[in-house]
């Protein structure tokens, strides 16, 4: 989620209509399927939003929603006073009557005044500091550092913070008509490449610039290596210099409860640490546009994470990665995200070193799927294979597909993976989206009233 500049609106995101189901089609996409209009109804809109809110063009500005700081001003008499009438001369005021000279102690009468006034904040200081001190000579322990006095212990959150944020950047993006926006990012290694939110980038288009923003104000010209919009990560390169890369962890070994920080711009604002724990694993997250969605099954977190996070680190105890925030949770009824309710969701490392490694590698990232076009009209339970009367070209499960050879037939219904129950279409997607091209998947299937394991290997989509 990028965060607009200064005066500028945020753009809001407004997913339109999805078609009857996404689907993994014939050409290997994952992506809604195309049945006729008397088998839609209206797709109730995401809860959940990705970080992005750019600029809009001139003519349509606003103040903006993060905080100002008002400056100090001089105030200006002259100006201020232009207009008003000349104040009436006041009287001269009548002089004090003289006093009666005294007469002063003399140098001996002073030089006895001071030794009595030393003797007495002597006799008062000793008596205090007796009173304080005790019999025993106690009193308050002034308790001193040894070394750096802003040293914090290791695994601390000032630790953690200490460390990660000269390896945060904020990534600055302007497109070609002007509009842009920033989001955060992080150094990945030590070759320059710099991981971020593909809907960061979004905005720059084919024709427009990306940079990014050291800790130090330091602004560096970046490319775009890569970008993946349907695990919503891209990848920058900019010259290496000395940057260094974060160290990264295991998502897979992230537990709910864990604590975890969160570094990144939001609103503009580098360089913000904020903590909190793990609230939830594998929360199936949709975000964006239909035919373009992300599907991601999220660490979810309470950590504050806000518009302009988008890209940055959710880091364990260790200071590891283990996520990159990407969407936050949107309140029903409410029009756009407005901030952090304390509830976020990160990618999981696991998937983002898979996905950034083959975007650095290639270009582009690779998808697993089964086959199957899925029906986003069922109510129930489970995710349920659409007929072949409800596709176009007949096949609700891809000929030669994972599924196909594993048995799946049209109308079943997936009740389970691995073991483990589905609720619903969304969550089935982003379970396999999460595993990698030739993993083993177990699905329970569910055909006329009996339940059935089928085992199938994930295969890489077709691109189109």
């Amino acid at each position: 989620m990028s965060s607009p500049h200064p005066g500028e609106e945020p753009h809001p995101s407004v997913p339109p209509a999805e078609p009857a189901g996404p689907t993994f089609s014939a050409d290997g996409h994952l992506s809604s399927s195309h049945v006729g209009t008397e088998h839609t109804q209206p797709v109730p809109q995401s809860p959940y939003l990705p970080y992005e809110s750019f600029e809009q063009p001139a003519g349509h500005e606003q103040t903006a929603q993060y905080p100002v700081a008002a400056y100090p001003h001089e105030s200006a008499p002259t100006a201020a006073y232009a207009h008003a009438a000349p104040a009436p001369t006041p009287p001269a005021p009548t002089p004090p009557a003289p006093r009666p000279r005294r007469r002063g102690p003399g140098w001996v009468g002073a030089g006895a005044m001071t030794l009595a006034a030393a003797l007495l904040a002597g006799g008062i200081g000793g008596a205090g500091g007796s009173l304080l001190a005790g019999d025993d000579g106690g009193g308050p322990t002034i308790v001193q550092r040894d070394g750096n006095p802003t040293q914090r212990p290791d695994g601390s959150i000032a630790a953690i913070a200490a460390a990660a944020v000269p390896s945060v950047v904020t990534v600055r993006v302007r497109g070609a008509g002007g509009d842009g926006g920033t989001g955060s990012g992080w150094v990945y290694d030590d070759r320059g490449h710099v991981v971020t939110n593909d809907h960061v980038v979004d905005a720059a288009g084919a024709d427009g610039k990306v940079s990014i923003e050291l800790t130090d104000g330091t602004r560096l010209p970046a490319t775009v290596v890569g970008r993946d919009s349907s695990y919503d990560l891209a990848v920058l390169k900019v010259a290496p210099g000395d940057l260094k890369p974060l160290s990264i962890g295991t998502s897979g070994d992230v537990v709910v409860g864990d604590e975890v920080v969160a570094v990144g711009s939001p609103l503009g604002l580098g360089s913000t640490v904020t903590a909190g724990i793990v609230s939830a694993l594998e929360r199936p997250v949709t975000a964006g546009e239909a035919g373009n969605e992300s599907f991601i099954s999220a660490i979810q977190t309470d950590a504050a994470i806000n518009p302009g996070n988008s890209g940055g680190p959710l880091l364990d105890g260790d200071g590891n990665v283990i996520g990159v925030n990407s969407a936050i949770a949107q309140v029903p009824g409410q029009g756009q995200a407005s901030g952090s309710i304390g509830v976020g969701f990160a990618i999981p490392s696991d998937v983002v070193v898979r996905t950034v490694d083959q975007l650095i590698a290639t270009g582009k990232a690779v998808h697993p799927m089964i086959g199957v076009s899925l029906d986003r009209r069922w109510s129930g339970e489970g995710a349920k294979v659409l007929q072949d009367s409800d596709v176009p070209g007949g096949d609700a499960v891809v000929p030669g597909g994972p599924a196909d050879d594993a048995g799946i037939k049209p109308g079943d219904l997936i009740t389970e993976m691995d073991g483990r129950r589905i609720t619903d279409l969304d969550q089935l997607i982003t379970r396999i989206r999460a595993q990698a091209v030739g993993d083993k998947v177990t699905l329970t299937v569910r055909r006329d009233g009996k339940d059935q394991e089928l085992t199938m290997t994930l295969e890489a989509a077709k691109e189109g």
